[in-house]
């Protein structure tokens, strides 16, 4: 039995110990480099990986087949004698919920061991004043999803859930997140987990989303990124060495008050053109509605989500006005590009949220050019930009593939034994 953890992949594969007080440890080395190879490994070809003796991988996967974690498919002929089995992930061997919780909407998805999303579904933010009616909406979304997804309930190894920060990780508590107004230290994890009856992770939504990159992008991708997450709000997430950056109190990636036009508008902080405040979905609606590209005034998240809507629809035809205002937020993205590039040293940098495909093509066309041209840009090596390879809401993903990630990610730290 696997309990959720906190930890992302590396990019090579550890190697386990031939002690048997380890045995958990190892089978999470042999399933962690199965994963690794969706077309199937051997169990020879998994010892050398892992450093195991062929007795002990061959145990450990007896164990995991009779667990239904994993599979054996056909055989591989590789030389004389009987051709050795072919392992993989049974993706019906375990499954998680994720739940991304964003000012405008919650997505719940249901993904399987191999990844893939089996079942997703939607609903309004909660915003009652009473977390406790919070928590009873959102436990009762899970768990119809469970029931219409058609999968095995025993086989759900937990939720995770990807909100807005700040969030207090240790206690599994979402603060005060300013676009949610009345979520005051809400206890979501112990909440929400004596709702379901499942383990329960909690993450900030920009963190998540980085993991999930890690978890799914091609193995020949840069593992040294910023992801910048477009939603309600403008976040980061940052990966260096393969490893998410989560900060001190795991609330790092919040860019918003990077000032990118000195000029720009004065920010609830003070401060004037800080890129959070003026390259947001509401924003630009706000600066389109004045300039009367669209209709209306800005009102509460739907009002926004839909003038967004008519906006970016309005600049990918050809309006200039519109196009204009869309372009303009894509040169103040790039001056914050510009910042993390030379802080971090990155060479790739991705982009995803839920509002981001709407105005995708608009500011891929304006902001590489923006970023590479610009002067104060320090590291000599190429820039890639790139869109999130996550079909479905990131954040939600992210969130489930925190569930697998603490399952699959072998920890040194469970070989340490306690002086008696």
């Amino acid at each position: 039995m696997w309990t959720p953890g906190a930890r992302e992949d590396d990019e090579v594969v550890l190697t386990g110990s031939n002690l048997p007080a380890v045995g958990e440890y190892n089978q999470t080395v042999v399933l962690d480099a199965i994963r690794r190879h969706p077309d199937g490994s051997t169990r020879s070809k998994l010892a050398t990986a892992t450093g195991l003796s062929s007795m002990t991988v061959a145990n450990v996967c007896r164990r995991l087949l009779a667990s239904g974690l994993i599979e054996e498919h056909g055989t591989r002929v590789s030389g004389p004698g009987k051709p050795p089995g072919i392992l993989r992930l049974n993706p019906a061997g375990g499954f998680s919920i994720g739940v991304h919780i964003d000012p405008a909407v919650v997505t719940y998805v249901v993904v399987d061991l191999a990844g893939e999303v089996r079942d997703h579904t939607r609903s309004g933010t909660p915003s009652a004043q009473d977390p406790a009616s919070v928590i009873d909406e959102m436990g009762r979304s899970i768990n119809a999803l469970i029931e219409t997804s058609g999968v095995d309930r025993s086989r759900v190894l937990g939720i995770g859930i990807a909100t807005p920060g700040p969030v207090n990780i240790a206690d599994g508590i979402v603060l005060n997140p300013p676009m949610l107004p009345h979520w005051h230290r809400v206890p979501l994890r112990t909440a929400l987990s004596a709702a379901t009856g499942l383990p329960v992770l909690l993450e900030k939504d920009v963190t998540a989303a980085a993991v999930a990159e890690l978890w799914y992008a091609d193995a020949a991708d840069s593992r040294d990124f910023a992801f910048m997450y477009y939603g309600t709000g403008l976040g980061t997430g940052i990966a260096v060495g393969g490893e998410v950056v989560r900060g001190v109190s795991s609330n790092a990636g919040d860019p918003g008050h990077m000032t990118v036009d000195p000029n720009g508008p004065e920010c609830v902080c003070g401060r004037r053109g800080c890129v959070g405040y003026s390259t947001t979905p509401r924003a630009l609606v706000e600066r389109a509605q004045r300039e009367g590209i669209v209709p209306g005034a800005a009102a509460g998240i739907p009002e926004v989500d839909a003038a967004f809507t008519a906006l970016a629809a309005l600049a990918r035809a050809g309006d200039a006005a519109a196009y204009a205002v869309v372009a303009d937020a894509a040169r103040q993205l790039a001056r914050a590009v510009v910042v993390l590039v030379n802080l971090l040293d990155i060479e790739r940098v991705i982009f995803g949220g839920p509002f981001w495909s709407r105005i995708a093509s608009i500011v891929l066309d304006v902001l590489p050019s923006v970023v590479r041209s610009d002067p104060a840009l320090v590291p000599p090596h190429d820039v890639r930009f790139t869109e999130s390879v996550i079909p479905v809401d990131v954040a939600a993903v992210g969130a489930a593939t925190l569930v697998f990630d603490s399952t699959f990610s072998p920890r040194a730290s469970t070989l340490l034994i306690s002086a008696g």
